[in-house]
Parts: C-alpha cells; sequence; structure tokens
C-alpha cells in the first residue's frame, strides 16, 4: 500500500462521486484488519508507528468517502478547485432568499414547540439534499467542476441547515 495515494486508490476504488456505500465499508474493514494497531502490539516502534499511521490515513480517508459532502470537496480538491468555503461567501439573492425562509421557518418551529412542522422541514429539506447530490453527481460525471463547487457551497449551507433542524428536534424532545 502506497501512504502517498489518494482515497480512492487507497480503497481499490475507482474515482467517482457515486459510492457503493457498503463496498466501501467492507474495503474499510478489509484495510482495517491488515493495518489495525493491534496487530502490531508486538511488534518493533518503527512497525508500531507505520501501523498507526496506515490505520489513521485508512481512517481519514474512509470517513470523506462515506459522506457525500465530504467525498464532493475531496474530490475538487483532486481536481484542483478550491471551493473558498472561508474567503467567498457570495451566493445568489435568490439562494440567500430562500435560506431566509427556511431558517424563519425552522425558528417559528422551533420557538412554537411544533415537532411535527420540525419534521415536515426536516423530510422536505432532505428531499432537496438528496436531489441536489443526484445533480452533483450527474455535474462530475461531465467533468463540469466549475458548476460542481458552487453546488457544493450551496450543499455546505443546506447541510448545516438540516442540522439544525435535527437540533431544533432534539432539544424539544428533551
Amino acid at each position: 500500500m502506497d501512504i502517498r495515494a489518494d482515497h480512492f486508490s487507497l480503497f481499490g476504488l475507482n474515482p467517482g462521486f457515486r459510492l457503493d456505500l457498503s463496498d466501501l465499508d467492507s474495503r474499510y474493514r478489509d484495510i482495517q484488519a491488515q493495518v489495525h494497531p493491534d496487530r502490531f502490539a508486538n511488534a518493533g516502534d518503527a512497525e508500531r508507528r507505520l501501523s498507526m499511521q496506515w490505520a489513521t490515513h485508512a481512517n481519514e480517508a474512509y470517513q470523506t468517502l462515506k459522506k457525500p459532502l465530504e467525498r464532493a470537496k475531496y474530490m475538487l480538491h483532486l481536481a484542483g478547485h478550491d471551493i473558498q468555503a472561508e474567503s467567498n461567501t457570495a451566493m445568489p439573492a435568490d439562494f440567500l432568499m430562500e435560506q431566509m425562509e427556511w431558517r424563519e421557518a425552522v425558528m417559528e418551529a422551533r420557538n412554537g414547540g411544533d415537532h411535527h412542522e420540525l419534521e415536515h422541514l426536516h423530510n422536505r429539506l432532505r428531499g432537496d439534499i438528496i436531489a441536489r447530490y443526484e445533480e452533483l453527481g450527474a455535474l462530475f460525471d461531465q467533468g463540469d467542476h466549475a458548476l460542481a463547487t458552487d453546488r457544493v457551497r450551496r450543499l455546505m449551507f443546506l447541510e448545516k441547515l438540516l442540522y439544525e433542524i435535527d437540533d431544533a428536534l432534539a432539544s424539544l424532545e428533551e
């Protein structure tokens, strides 16, 4: 195994946005079985250190590839496209208005203790996110990294909003 290999190569996968997650899980378990530090408990210091590096690298690669947003960011990184998440916060006005409307609806439902409405918002947003990931997969298939970068930046907003809805639901259940 080559520690400098990209995450896809590490798992013997063809680079692509659409992954079979059960296949990824299986490949991850296979690699962990080979490099887990427990297997090298009685080995020398250098072998234990190398095992730890491999296990850490495999875990990082797995965590990146199993989450669609992180996988997309990684693929853009490999393609040389910086999403500029910290430095470029410009978004189209219609997208920002949509975000404001979503946030207001979440805040109203949360403040009103409306668990049903929060569930409804969660399901609606989750459906929208799934559709956007499908679009993103098509953009990667077409090699349109510029538009994929824009869509990833939008998905970052939406995933954060979904987390906020889940947080609101959890606070009502306490």
